[in-house]
């Protein structure tokens, strides 16, 4: 009997085979390897099939809190950044239903904001409309919000533009926990959260924030810009123009993407 796959040996012999003496998930239809303590996110993500993704970075404890690396395993969802990998299991991602799922958080993430990709410093840099396009999505499709979020450029180098922010908590979790400054913060619940910064002001010019802390590379849309770098590269030739998200965080493009994204916001 020829034997294709990992499912198929299980089924035919009780075993659950390995690559490289490693264990394995199957993923549509794919063996996926992975080792002890990875996520099934972090682990397609190396073995070049790409899930969707926004709040994620290798650096930082995952906590699964947009939702858009959704997967459905062994018949339940899960956010797949945090849910572990585990030998045999069936892991459903590239589905019709999944993709207007992670479709519709991103439209929702659009009209809760200010998102204007055309104008915004951050496109062609950025995961939000990167992932948007890979999704397909061409327009917001429901009403728009339109938040009032005033910039703050209080500091001598930074702007902070509220408007563009997803609340992934990537700045926050940087200044507290590499930076160990505690400069951002989310504040409020439901639809009325929203960044802030910890200074008494609010002022970004009242806090210790350096251009060259954490917390300003982590950033997966346009809230911190440094001042006076604005548009050095122009759109059209920058990393998400070149290459599709899906290559570019599978490694495909030009090396890993999580790496080369903060690479590119170091040079800007």
């Amino acid at each position: 009997m020829k034997i294709n796959s990992a499912h198929e040996l299980e089924e035919a012999t009780g075993q659950v085979p390995r690559v490289e003496g490693r264990p394995t998930f199957r993923m549509d239809g794919n063996d996926v390897p992975f080792d002890e303590g990875q996520s099934i996110l972090s682990a397609a993500l190396a073995a070049g099939y790409f899930v969707p993704y926004l709040c994620y970075h290798p650096e930082f404890e995952p906590h699964g809190s947009c939702k858009v690396c959704t997967v459905r395993v062994n018949g339940r969802t899960h956010a797949s950044c945090t849910q572990p990998a585990r030998e045999g299991d069936v892991v459903e991602s590239n589905t019709q239903d999944l993709k207007e799922l992670r479709k519709g958080i991103v439209q929702f993430l659009f009209v809760e904001g200010n998102h204007f990709c055309p104008s915004c410093e951050a496109s062609g840099n950025c995961t939000l409309q990167a992932v948007a396009y890979d999704a397909g999505m061409m327009t917001a499709h429901y009403n728009q919000l339109f938040p009032s979020r005033p910039v703050d450029a209080s500091h001598p180098d930074v702007l902070l533009d509220f408007n563009r922010c997803i609340l992934c908590e990537l700045c926050v979790r940087a200044s507290a926990l590499v930076d160990k400054k505690n400069v951002f913060a989310l504040s409020g619940r439901g639809i009325k959260k929203h960044l802030i910064v910890n200074s008494e002001s609010g002022k970004l010019a009242d806090t210790d924030l350096d251009v060259h802390d954490k917390a300003m590379s982590v950033c997966p849309v346009g809230v911190i810009l440094k001042k006076r770098h604005g548009f050095e590269k122009p759109i059209g030739q920058r990393k998400y123009d070149a290459h599709p998200i899906s290559e570019v965080a599978t490694g495909r493009a030009s090396g890993n993407a999580l790496e080369a994204e903060e690479r590119a916001q170091r040079d800007e």
